[in-house]
């Protein structure tokens, strides 16, 4: 399944903590910070969204970069903490000048950033976090490209019924993320006839979560969603198996690595469905094929993990949407300019064609983009789209 924008038709290893992609030194560059959890419990997806980044960016720059000016990332770990993720955004932006973010995966790590966004008024284009609370903050320096869980509830709407589910539980990470996508899902459930049983949380270091499956276990319902990392993920799905749980498991949030899952999880993953962002087994499916392929087979070329396609693209889309809006900045891209420039983009992308509508009241208004999120299963240790 594949739902469209209602705007357009259609392991790695731990990197340094700070460093930069840095641009020919002959070159003009400008500068775009990063801000990804690099080392940490869910560094593997960060350094897939920084290799996307990477793409893009050596992309741009092969093509004569922005304006005649290269690209010049520069790039700093929040280490998967809020704390460090604001400190690592005041350090980008006060120490190292970058006028524009792209960050900051998780949605806890993005709404700690945001003050600083705020104080320093700089713009941050939001890649991965999905909680509801970030474009309803009232920050006009938050442009996201990522579905957040209302969006992706809404358009998972259209699936509830072909699916068959009449009851479901819920078990999720306990976090911004996890506890939003809970309150989303349930609401369209159930205005969806779908009774709402168990809704359960799980901490997001957790590795035994045997006591909140075997709660589950007792439950009568059909399904069972599921809202964490894939890291956790692996562990859930094979501990399901082990208590025996049979029912249909449905994860959230697009931050699954399904090619992850058969390796790491094996047959516990079978049969599991994953609400995804880009579907790289099919990339005729996507809005722009070509695009999809020609990505595909740089992330190939450069012999990186097929696992990381579900989140490199973010990186990729988010570096593509700054440097869009830089091409239209007249005169020195400053802060202001940029943020000014980034209502105007309108840009095809991995995941559709990335167009911003306000979010929020009047000046204060944050940026959303409607992406579009699609339906995979493992199926016979593959993944396929469900139709």
């Amino acid at each position: 399944m594949k739902r469209r924008s209602q705007l357009f038709a259609s392991g790695l290893a731990a990197v340094a903590m700070s460093f930069s992609v840095l641009a020919p030194a002959h070159a003009d560059t400008v500068k775009i910070g990063v801000n990804q959890p690099l080392t940490g419990p869910i560094a593997a997806s960060g350094n897939y969204v920084l290799e996307g980044a990477k793409i893009a960016a050596d992309e741009i720059n092969a093509a004569g970069g922005v304006k005649g000016n290269q690209i010049e990332l520069v790039v700093e770990d929040n280490k998967g903490n809020p704390t460090e993720s604001a400190n690592v955004t005041e350090k980008l932006i006060v120490r190292d000048e970058v006028p524009v973010i792209l960050g900051a995966w998780g949605s806890t790590l993005t709404l700690a950033a945001m003050p600083k966004l705020m104080e320093y008024k700089v713009p941050m284009v939001v890649e991965t976090s999905s909680s509801v609370k970030i474009t309803k903050a009232g920050n006009p320096y938050v442009f996201r490209i990522a579905p957040t869980s209302a969006i992706e509830a809404d358009n998972f709407a259209e699936m509830v019924e072909p699916l068959g589910i009449k009851k479901a539980d819920l078990l999720v990470v306990n976090n911004d993320w996890g506890r939003g996508a809970a309150a989303e899902f349930r609401r369209v459930l159930e205005a969806n006839g779908v009774e709402v049983g168990k809704e359960l949380i799980m901490d997001a270091s957790a590795q035994d979560m045997t006591s909140q499956l075997s709660e589950i276990k007792g439950s009568d319902a059909d399904t069972l969603f599921v809202t964490t990392a894939v890291e956790q993920l692996t562990l859930l799905l094979k501990q399901a198996q082990s208590l025996g749980l049979k029912r249909q498991i449905i994860t959230t949030g697009g931050s699954q690595n399904p090619d992850q899952l058969i390796d790491h999880a094996g047959s516990a993953a079978e049969g599991s469905k994953h609400l995804l962002f880009f579907t790289p087994w099919v990339a005729e499916e996507s809005a722009n094929p070509e695009m999809a392929e020609a990505f595909i087979a740089e992330w190939d070329k450069r012999g990186l993990n097929k696992a990381g396609l579900t989140e490199s693209f973010r990186g990729y889309d988010g570096i593509k949407t700054i440097a869009a809006a830089l091409e239209k900045v007249e005169g020195e891209p400053t802060a202001d300019k940029i943020r000014e420039a980034l209502w105007e983009v309108e840009l095809p992308a991995l995941n559709g064609n990335i167009k911003f509508r306000k979010d929020g009241e009047g000046d204060k208004a944050s940026a959303q983009y409607d992406a579009n999120t699609y339906l995979v299963e493992i199926k016979d240790g593959e993944v396929v789209m469900v139709q």
